[in-house]
Parts: C-alpha cells; sequence; structure tokens
C-alpha cells in the first residue's frame, strides 16, 4: 500500500470531523473571543477552513516563504461561505494526496521566513503535523469555543457531553 493510500482514511475521518464542527459555528458570533490574545470565532473557522489546502500547497512546491508570500486571509462573513471554502480546500488537498507517489511525500518540503529556513521536514511528514495535526487542534480548540457560547459540540472520537450515544 502507498502512504498516500495509507493517509486518506485518516485525512477523510479528520476533514470530517473538522466539517462537522464548523456547521455549528454561529453567524452572530463571528467576531467572538474568549480572550483578548485569542482569535476570533470567525477567524479561527476561516483558518480552519484553509488548512485542508495545505495538502496540496505542500505537495506542489518545495517551500513557502511566509515572509514573501503576501498572504491575505479571506473576508467570509457566513458559515455558508466558511464550509464552501472548507469544502473545495478539502477536495483539493484529497486529490493532491490520492495522486502523490511515495517519491513525492517523502522529499522535503521547508517553511521559510524571508528565505531563512525555519524547518525542513518531509512532506508527508508535514501533512501529518500541520494539515491534520493543526486542523486537530484548532478545532477542538473552536470545540471550546461552541462550548463558551452554549452552541452544541458535536461528538467526534466517541460521545460529546453534548451528544450522548452518538
Amino acid at each position: 500500500m502507498s502512504i498516500s493510500q495509507s493517509l486518506l482514511p485518516e485525512y477523510d475521518h479528520e476533514m470530517a470531523g473538522v466539517r462537522k464542527t464548523l456547521e455549528r459555528i454561529p453567524e452572530d458570533k463571528f467576531g467572538w473571543k474568549p480572550h483578548e490574545k485569542s482569535m476570533t470565532l470567525g477567524r479561527l473557522s476561516i483558518h480552519l477552513a484553509e488548512i485542508p489546502d495545505w495538502t496540496k500547497e505542500t505537495l506542489a512546491a518545495d517551500s513557502l516563504d511566509m515572509g514573501t508570500s503576501g498572504y491575505k486571509p479571506p473576508d467570509l462573513k457566513t458559515r455558508e461561505e466558511v464550509l464552501a471554502l472548507f469544502d473545495k480546500n478539502t477536495a483539493a488537498g484529497r486529490a493532491a494526496l490520492a495522486g502523490a507517489s511515495d517519491e513525492r511525500l517523502l522529499s522535503n518540503w521547508s517553511l521559510l521566513m524571508n528565505g531563512q529556513a525555519l524547518f525542513t521536514m518531509p512532506k508527508v511528514a508535514v501533512i501529518r503535523t500541520w494539515v491534520l495535526n493543526h486542523a486537530i487542534h484548532h478545532r477542538a480548540q473552536l470545540g471550546v469555543y461552541l462550548r463558551l457560547t452554549d452552541i452544541a459540540v458535536p461528538s467526534i472520537y466517541g460521545p460529546s457531553a453534548d451528544e450522548q450515544g452518538m
């Protein structure tokens, strides 16, 4: 079995859990945040919607220079816009992963800041760390935001306090 084929079930499972969580974001609380140092609920949701695309971007290039990328987050205002971006990025990421050879997945990728390497690791490790684990981390963070705003937290790996027996 290829590396990509072994990762696809995990990718599908984790992205389904992210989508389930994003489906609950309350549009009237996009500007809410639990602490002054925290992202707003809207920004966190948009960040989660962007993460799956990193799979495609990681496989398409050998580095990303954050100092020169010119990145600007999208200005999304509704749950439907966030879900549409997430669905588009998840499909693109999945297609890129499904088509990736073991050789490509084992080649190195670097995160740069103005030409200086912050880290270099195999692309498979980037996908595991900066896509899957990163999405899991922020999905859990969004779950806390939901809890603090009295929105039911979905079950992901088992029942949540709001969805017993699911």
